[in-house]
């Protein structure tokens, strides 16, 4: 098999990323060379590759389900929102500086794109691409860099995803594909429909229609898995909004993860959420962090501006009485950065010098360049368990008491850092208050479950660790992300479509404008008149 293929989306949050991924092990299982490729990926999820580019968490698990290693062409531009108007822009894996969206400048970033793609197809047999947000978002065509304007230049079929869970997914397909230009249009092939639950039977009449509407075939019917609605680290924080519920039944331990604004890689705590017994909540209410049995404070992109959130909900002092009193709190990232003694930001918010919530004894002080790098080492306060991660902030953290929490035997690459401590040192323990760097450290069982177990033991509560590797898990919803693509799609005519390169003359489809009258002043005031008299003056027309 030899070609390439962009999935893309009706809406963002479609599942384009989950099928994706799927598309990528039902190839890599044929014994097909397939790569993943996003061109533009707007997302607070990242991950560092082995040679140190960061690219989306989500290039980085698809490439897991093709079974090889990650690299920055699959990824070449990640926008990393900081603000409502303002992203920093990482190019091949590097960080490049902040971006305006209104001075978002398209025609240079094109041609990386285009370089990027051309080098992952000479050397695959197969590049599965994924769009990004809605394929019909016509205000963005003239800039776009991941879907059609991509598909175009690049030659590639397209196959939309649509999904049926949020409703209106024949319109959902139609509309998009009537908003699109001829030309675009002729570049769409087909519709797979996502998240279905029930009987299929009920759906034919529908698609049915929809291809005779469109002349494009609906290349199958994807179900509903809730096992599934956390199989892929997400994109964006739209997931959130579907938790997932305790693995193995009852929680025994329950986790509040602290839902900020511009919360970043959320996808560290999967592996608390997969542990037996343990329900992870992510939440912006007090009650729920006074009364958890862990607190956990995740990464974030905007460091300072979350903390005045924090502050303004009065989240701060709910963290405080808990730390104060010994109750856990695991600090990651941004938030490690929050629970210090003092911020010094002339970087991300550039206001200088802020007081943290000095639950631990560090500082951070904001640098230009960036740390990439995956780490590893040991656990020095929880029995010395291997631990590894990865790195990706410009604040440095400096230790001046308490104990560290990791001996660094490697540092995959790391750039000069400040530990504050014997230079191989990392992450701060006090008390109750844990506090690093690295993202990813609990996906190492062994640490991971140490540390529940000493939640359990401070809590007073009775739980048993699971024995499942958390990388067997990932591997297992891999393979059925696999099979959901072998058991409910065509794969007769997706191979074709992805070797045939969309040849195929498809019918454009248009819409008819329908005028409508107004309806006279007198009509709509006399229907107001009876509603007042039928109501005591209070009701409105249905």
């Amino acid at each position: 098999m030899n070609g390439a293929l962009l999935v893309a989306g009706a809406t963002s949050d479609a599942g384009k990323s989950v099928l994706t991924a799927g598309i990528c092990r039902w190839l890599h299982r044929q014994g097909v060379a397939v790569a993943p490729f996003k061109a533009q990926n707007m997302s607070l999820n990242s991950g560092v590759t082995p040679d140190g580019a960061e690219i989306a968490r989500a290039q980085l698990v698809q490439a897991a389900a093709a079974g090889i290693p990650p690299e920055a062409a699959m990824n070449p531009v990640l926008l990393k929102p900081t603000s409502d108007r303002e992203s920093q822009l990482i190019v091949m894996g590097q960080a490049q500086g902040g971006v305006e969206a209104g001075h978002y400048r398209r025609g240079t970033l094109l041609g990386v794109v285009l370089t990027a793609l051309d080098d992952l197809r000479r050397r695959f047999d197969v590049v599965v691409c994924e769009g990004a947000g809605g394929i019909a978002e016509i205000n963005l065509r003239a800039g776009d860099l991941a879907n059609l304007g991509l598909a175009e230049p690049a030659g590639l079929p397209v196959l939309v995803v649509c999904d049926i869970d949020r409703g209106g997914v024949f319109a959902s397909a139609f509309g998009s594909l009537a908003l699109l230009s001829p030309a675009d249009q002729a570049r769409v092939q087909g519709f797979l429909i996502n998240r279905f639950r029930g009987d299929p039977a009920l759906l034919e009449p529908g698609i049915a229609e929809l291809e005779r509407r469109t002349g494009r075939p609906v290349l199958g019917v994807v179900p509903w898995l809730a096992e599934l609605a956390h199989a892929l680290d997400a994109e964006d924080s739209l997931a959130l909004e579907r938790p997932p519920p305790p693995a193995g039944g009852e929680a025994a331990l329950e986790v509040a993860v602290i839902r900020f604004p511009r919360i970043s890689n959320f996808t560290d705590l999967d592996p608390l959420a997969a542990e037996p017994g343990v329900r992870v909540r992510y939440t912006a209410d007090a009650g729920v962090v006074a009364g958890a049995d862990l607190v956990v404070l995740p990464g974030t992109k905007s460091t300072v501006a979350d903390l005045d959130w924090l502050r303004g909900r009065r989240l701060d002092q709910a963290l405080v009485a808990r730390g104060r009193a010994g109750g856990p709190i695991l600090a990651i990232c941004g938030g490690y950065q929050m629970l210090g003694e003092r911020i010094v930001d002339g970087v991300e918010s550039r206001r200088g010098e802020l007081p943290g919530l000095a639950l631990l004894p560090v500082s951070t002080v904001f640098t230009e360049d960036k740390v990439l790098a995956r780490p590893s080492g040991s656990a020095s306060a929880f029995g010395d368990e291997p631990v590894s991660g990865y790195e990706i902030h410009h604040g440095r953290v400096s230790r001046a008491g308490g104990e560290p929490l990791f001996q660094v035997s490697a540092t995959g690459g790391a750039a000069e850092r400040a530990t504050g401590g014997a230079g191989f040192e990392e992450g701060c323990r006090a008390g109750a208050v844990l506090g690093t760097c690295w993202h990813g450290v609990l996906e190492r069982d062994g640490f991971r479950r140490a540390v529940l177990s000493w939640v359990a033991a401070t809590r007073a509560i009775d739980w048993e660790p699971g024995s499942r590797p958390f990388a067997s898990i990932r591997e297992a919803r891999l393979d059925v992300l696999g099979d959901l693509i072998t058991r409910h799609v065509d794969t007769t005519a997706l191979t074709r479509l992805i070797e045939g390169g969309g040849a195929a003359a498809l019918p454009v489809v248009k819409t008819r404008l329908v005028k409508t009258r107004l309806v006279k002043t007198r009509l709509v005031e006399a229907r107001l008149a009876e509603a007042r008299l039928a109501g005591g003056g209070a009701g409105l027309p249905c």
